[in-house]
C-alpha cells in the first residue's frame, strides 16, 4: 500500500466530518500524513442565493431529495469521473471487514454523504461505484455512516489494528427503498421515467414496488425471504434471480 490514502467527503455538514478528521487517533494519522482529508461543502456548488441543494421528489412522497446539479458540480471539482466513489446508503450492499480490506489497497476513496430522502438516481448511475449498507437501519446523517466507512478504512493503512468484525442488525422495512429522481427531467442525458411524471398514482406505486423487488433481488437476496409477496411477486422475483 501506498504511504498516504486520500478521502474526499462531499456533505452539506462540512464541520462534522472535519472535527472528526482533526481528533483521536485518525487525527494523528492526518498529522503524520498517512490521511490526506478533502472536505467539500456541496453548497458551495449552489447558484442561487439561498444555496439550495435539495427538492421534493418527481412522483409525491414525503422528503426532500439532494438535487443532482450542485453535486454534480461538487464531483466533478474532486475529479470523481477517475476515482473510486463510494454513496453509504440503506439500499446498498452489505459493509463488511472485506469490503473495507478492498478500499483500503486502493489509494483512496470519494465518499458521498446523503441527508433527507436520498440523493437524485442519476448521480448514482453517472458517478457511483458502489452503495454500501452499513446495516438492516436508516440514519438521518450521511456524515455518520461516512465517517464509519472511513474508520473502517484507514485502520488497515500503515499498520493500525484492524477493526473487529460486527454483526449486522436486523432489518424492519422487507425490502429495499426504490431510486429517486428530481428536477431537471434530464441529467447528463439521463432521462426521469417517464411514469414519474405522469401523476397516475396508481402506476408509481406499481413502478416503485417493481423496482423495489429489482433492486432487493440484485442486492440483499436474504430479505427475500422474510418479505411478504403476494404470488405474482413471488414468481416475478423468481424470473428476476434466474436472470441474475
Amino acid at each position: 500500500m501506498d504511504s498516504q490514502y486520500r478521502i474526499t467527503v462531499l456533505t452539506l455538514f462540512p464541520d462534522l466530518v472535519q472535527q472528526y478528521f482533526a481528533t483521536s487517533i485518525v487525527g494523528k494519522a492526518v498529522d503524520r500524513g498517512a490521511i490526506v482529508p478533502d472536505v467539500v461543502n456541496i453548497r458551495d456548488f449552489a447558484t442561487d442565493r439561498h444555496r439550495t441543494c435539495d427538492d421534493a421528489p418527481y412522483g409525491g412522497g414525503a422528503g426532500m431529495v439532494l438535487l443532482p446539479e450542485p453535486l454534480g458540480r461538487a464531483l466533478d471539482s474532486v475529479d470523481a469521473d477517475r476515482r473510486h466513489v463510494v454513496f453509504p446508503s440503506p439500499s446498498g450492499r452489505p459493509f463488511t471487514q472485506a469490503t473495507a480490506e478492498r478500499l483500503a489497497g486502493m489509494d483512496g476513496v470519494v465518499l458521498i454523504c446523503g441527508r433527507y430522502e436520498g440523493i437524485d438516481q442519476r448521480i448514482i448511475d453517472h458517478f457511483v461505484d458502489e452503495e454500501v449498507s452499513l446495516g438492516d437501519y436508516v440514519l438521518s446523517s450521511g456524515e455518520l455512516a461516512a465517517m464509519v466507512v472511513i474508520d473502517a478504512v484507514y485502520r488497515l493503512r500503515d499498520g493500525m489494528l484492524r477493526p473487529e468484525s460486527v454483526s449486522d442488525e436486523s432489518f424492519q422495512d422487507g425490502l429495499l427503498e426504490y431510486p429517486h429522481y428530481t428536477r431537471p427531467e434530464e441529467f447528463r442525458g439521463r432521462r426521469v421515467p417517464e411514469v414519474l411524471l405522469s401523476g397516475h398514482h396508481a402506476r408509481i406505486a406499481e413502478w416503485r414496488r417493481r423496482q423495489q423487488l429489482i433492486k432487493t433481488a440484485r442486492n440483499r437476496r436474504d430479505l427475500l425471504e422474510r418479505a411478504q409477496l403476494g404470488p405474482e411477486e413471488y414468481k416475478r422475483v423468481q424470473e428476476l434471480l434466474e436472470k441474475e
